[in-house]
């Protein structure tokens, strides 16, 4: 918001509204002309109290158009670097260190038709995604006549934005390693004779049984194989951007999210409610934006991903709608025998079959381009490459495929009107999700959505040959896919739980990585005895710290426990196994249930695979304590637990001091967010963190803010976005977006969210035209280019 400076398209208006909110008049600011392609008609964008714009247009192109301009406002280096990432540019910035990262990410980019793939969408999103990147553009435009403007980064790391393009929304797709890493981690412990093993790290939800895929030689499968998979990216010196690195198995494990519908029957106003809160990682920009879109035909509020078109999770003046992740595993990994007397080809179908080679240059900031060359087999990209070992992999994703483009699907849903017209906006949503719904009718639904791979053979759980056998045939879409539609219960959840159908046969389960149910089984037992559910409901049960993984383990407290565990066992005996900030057994629970772990692991993990099996889920380790698995007999398992509790208590001492009566679990979980790039000292200096609280709640809490895997205690992740929508009493629905709306520590909404978010103090969601200019501080009015403009 820079100081609630703006400079407007066309003929530029600021009106300054100090006194908006108390009811007093606003004055007409200086104006300036902008030229401004891409918008047809004048465009109003009224600022609240909160951070959040609300766009008022002529067309519903426009105010995409408005969209596109304000995420650029609020987040322009947040954009900008993930599309300089995504396009493979970002050697030309910050130096050659970045080249290899480069060639990975231009690797990814979709080898077909452009021109095909924007043919499948229809025209009016496609004009809506065109609106949004030229109104992203004029915000560049504007920051480019007026540096003053500019995010302090581009001054201090000497670089411009980038122009934004419609063929970029296409090219670019959101590839990831997804299970991979899985895959090779199986292969690995298959060749020692340990595949048992895996069902510590990821036991397969729904149950199923490991095998190796025929044809497969599992010792010979490496680390290497992943190729550029493994990231890790160059050694980063002080002026060089840092990336965010993958996150292990475990905290992949508490990333997810929770969402609810009770239907107007359950409720106390007799309107439906929805509830959502997106698990999302936290310590670096914040990943959602929330924006109020109003033209003829479209009225929509809720939060979206920067420099995506549209709101993924909020409401219309029609329905409600939220998200949570589903599983599709929606890549595979191939592994490909080279010609030994032409490693550029492979064996595939009976004969060998040439890659297709792609030679690329990528610009490098003060040294010459970096010529690389790219390789495709029939699977998908190739990952690495090998001729020594006569030996290559190739990496199939969903997301590579035609009509598997994403951009466009949140327009979509927003342009929408009921639950038949969101079901043709299913088409053109490919990754997986549980998308719920709540109508001013009274019906609410659930289905999930995404794209799900048809295999010739195989269940994607380990690498298999890249020789035909196993390739894929084709997609699956959401119309394959479990659904339900006014539920006779009144209720429906999911918090990233298995949801098949217990009936779905084994060819079309779609993943075997379905989450722990601990969220979703205390969900399910707090809607279930509620029968009049209110808006004061959903948020206490958002913030919900009860733990059941604690409630099982204060069960296995020893009677008699030895002196150096008496204290610890006397703290936890009689808690309410609530993860709250301001509770001292909270704490000494979390440094316990870490401890459990590794003595878990030490005893029934050969040393020989202690690198492959270095966490372990939590049911997995229940089941362990809990005397339901054989590798940790009766009297070791007695052992251990009372050691775990004495060397629990002296880890508590060592991180929050002699004295239990002052020890706090928010004291160890701090929320602290800081510039992704802080390692460049000039960035840490122009962007302080946001620190100086801690949270309660874990990664198997309702209230989800789970800790990094064996490296310290702070917030990692959880709901840094929280709705709860009152369906047709829409001024009365509530949010909050960690830690505000803005990344310029200038604005003040960039962090004005952080202390409510603490507190789990919701925030007003204004929505109709009065409540919104209640809330006003400040106005801008965009208007066209053109004559008398």
């Amino acid at each position: 918001m820079l100081g609630r400076r703006a400079f407007l398209l066309g003929s530029v208006a600021t009106l300054a509204w100090g006194a908006a909110a108390r009811g007093g008049p606003f004055r007409l600011a200086a104006a300036r002309r902008v030229a401004s392609p891409g918008l047809s008609a004048p465009i109003e964008i009224v600022d609240d109290r909160y951070g959040v714009p609300h766009i008022r247009a002529a067309s519903r192109a426009d105010a995409f158009f408005g969209q596109g301009y304000v995420v650029a406002r609020d987040r322009l280096f947040q954009i900008d670097l993930a599309q300089r990432r995504e396009l493979g540019r970002m050697a030309e910035a910050f130096g050659p260190d970045f080249a290899e990262q480069d060639a990975a990410a231009r690797l990814f980019h979709y080898r077909g038709d452009l021109e095909a793939e924007l043919a499948r969408v229809p025209r009016e999103v496609l004009d809506c995604a065109r609106a949004y990147v030229d109104g992203v553009n004029a915000r560049i435009a504007e920051v480019e006549r007026d540096p003053a403007l500019l995010p302090p980064e581009y001054a201090i790391l000497g670089v411009r934005p980038l122009r934004w393009t419609l063929g970029a929304l296409v090219l670019t797709r959101d590839v990831s390693v997804g299970n991979v890493d899985d895959e090779i981690r199986r292969a690995w412990l298959a060749a020692l004779g340990l595949l048992n093993l895996d069902a510590l790290v990821a036991p397969l939800r729904p149950a199923g049984t490991l095998a190796v895929p025929d044809g497969l030689d599992a010792a010979a499968v490496s680390d290497a194989d992943l190729g550029v998979l493994r990231g890790g990216g160059p050694s980063f010196g002080p002026r060089t951007p840092v990336i965010t690195p993958a996150v292990t198995p475990a905290e992949r494990a508490g990333a997810g999210s929770n969402a609810w519908t009770v239907a107007g029957r359950r409720t106390a106003t007799g309107r439906p409610i929805l509830a959502n809160d997106p698990h999302l990682g936290i310590g670096g920009f914040g990943p959602r934006h929330v924006v109020h879109l109003t033209a003829p035909g479209l009225d929509v509020i809720g939060a979206g991903a920067p420099g995506l078109p549209g709101i993924m999770q909020g409401h219309t003046d029609r329905f409600a709608f939220g998200r949570t992740n589903f599983h599709i595993d929606q890549s595979d990994l191939f592994v490909l025998e080279l010609d030994p007397a032409d490693p550029e080809r492979y064996r595939h179908q009976g004969g060998w079959r040439r890659f297709e080679r792609v030679a690329v240059e990528i610009p490098v900031r003060g040294a010459p381009p970096r010529a690389v060359t790219l390789r495709y087999a029939a699977q998908g990209p190739v990952v690495s490459h090998d001729a020594a070992r006569r030996r290559a992999t190739a990496l199939a994703a969903i997301a590579l495929r035609p009509g598997a483009s994403g951009s466009f699907a949140m327009i979509a849903i927003n342009l929408a009107r009921d639950w038949p017209s969101l079901q043709r906006a299913f088409r053109l949503h490919p990754s997986p999700t549980n998308f719920h719904y709540a109508d001013v009718d009274g019906h609410h639904g659930w289905q999930v959505i995404g794209f799900a791979p048809v295999r010739k053979r195989g269940d994607g759980l380990m690498p298999v040959p890249g020789d035909g056998r196993y390739d894929w045939t084709g997609m699956r879409g959401h119309d394959t896919l479990p659904s339900d539609y006014d539920p006779a219960k009144g209720w429906f959840a999911s918090a990233n739980q298995n949801n098949l159908p217990p009936t779905t046969p084994r060819d079309r389960i779609p993943a075997y990585s379905f989450r722990d149910p601990y969220r979703y089984d205390r969900i399910v037992d707090v809607l279930s005895r509620q029968e009049r559910h209110g808006l004061a409901d959903s948020i206490r049960l958002q913030q919900d710290t009860l733990s059941t993984p604690a409630l099982r383990l204060l069960a296995l407290l020893p009677d008699a426990p030895s002196e150096r565990a008496r204290p610890a066992a006397a703290m936890l005996r009689g808690w309410s196994a609530r993860i709250d900030g301001d509770s001292a057994p909270a704490a000494l629970f979390e440094l316990l249930w870490r401890e459990l772990g590794r003595r878990v692991l030490a005893a029934v993990v050969p040393p020989r695979a202690r690198e492959l099996v270095a966490e372990i889920a939590a049911g997995a380790l229940l089941r362990m304590l809990e005397g339901r698995d054989a590798r940790l007999p009766a009297a070791a398992r007695d052992a251990l637990v009372d050691g775990a509790l004495g060397s629990a208590w002296e880890s508590a001492r060592r991180e929050m001091g002699d004295d239990p009566a002052r020890w706090r679990w928010a004291t160890l979980h701090k929320v602290r967010i800081a510039h992704p790039l802080s390692r460049v000292p000039a960035i840490a200096a122009a962007f302080p963190p946001i620190e100086g609280a801690g949270s309660g709640g874990d990664g198997y809490t309702v209230m989800a803010r789970w800790v990094p895997a064996n490296d310290g205690w702070r917030t990692a992740g959880g709901a840094s976005y929280a709705q709860v929508i009152d369906v047709g009493a829409w001024d009365n629905s509530v949010m909050l977006n960690l830690p505000g709306q803005s990344n310029d520590p200038r604005s003040p909404h960039h962090r004005d969210h952080y202390v409510p978010w603490i507190a789990g103090r919701m925030l007003p969601m204004p929505f109709s035209r009065a409540a919104v200019d209640a809330a006003a501080e400040a106005r801008t009015i965009l208007r066209p280019a053109g004559p008398g403009a």
